[in-house]
């Protein structure tokens, strides 16, 4: 089993001068970061979907073995709540698929309005392509052990946020 250790973003400016030296330019700050962490995960995907241009620049930044977990649009998360939806996560998936191998799993993370649904998610899961992906559901009806078992089916994580508003 591999482990991929990294933190949630790497562009932050009041990390200069603890982890970043105080003199390094922004966009050096992805090099820089990779050559301590194997992952991070990206939250610019959940507001937009990146350009082609922005995809490249993180593959040729970072070595080879390094991955990027991106958090899926809200478009799809939140706005449309896994309904219809394929044509944005069509477009998403061809997009991200050019990180290659540097794709780590895309993250749907839910909003905490939304309770379970599993016709819903059923139908999202067929829709969605094969690739690695994790789901955090942030209301406590859908931590059953159905829907346990359709990611599962899927070979779909499940990501769970430590926090004291959700009994898990």
């Amino acid at each position: 089993m591999n482990f991929w250790i990294g933190t949630s973003g790497f562009q932050y400016a009041e990390w200069k001068g603890n982890f970043y030296p105080e003199a390094l330019p922004t966009a050096k700050m992805l090099p820089f970061y990779a050559e301590r962490f194997a992952t991070t995960e990206i939250n610019y995907t959940f507001h937009r979907i990146p350009a082609q241009k922005t995809i490249e620049n993180w593959k040729t930044q970072t070595p080879e073995k390094f991955r990027f977990a991106l958090k899926a649009p809200q478009k799809i998360t939140h706005w449309s709540k896994l309904r219809d939806c394929a044509n944005t996560l069509e477009y998403f998936c061809k997009v991200v698929t050019a990180l290659g191998e540097r794709l780590g799993p895309v993250l749907f993370q839910l909003p905490p309005t939304f309770k379970k649904d599993e016709d819903v998610l059923s139908a999202f899961l067929r829709e969605l392509p094969s690739m690695r992906a994790a789901f955090e559901f942030r209301h406590e009806s859908w931590f059953d052990d159905t829907i346990f078992d359709l990611l599962r089916s899927r070979n779909i994580a499940l990501c769970i946020a430590d926090t004291d508003t959700i009994a898990t």
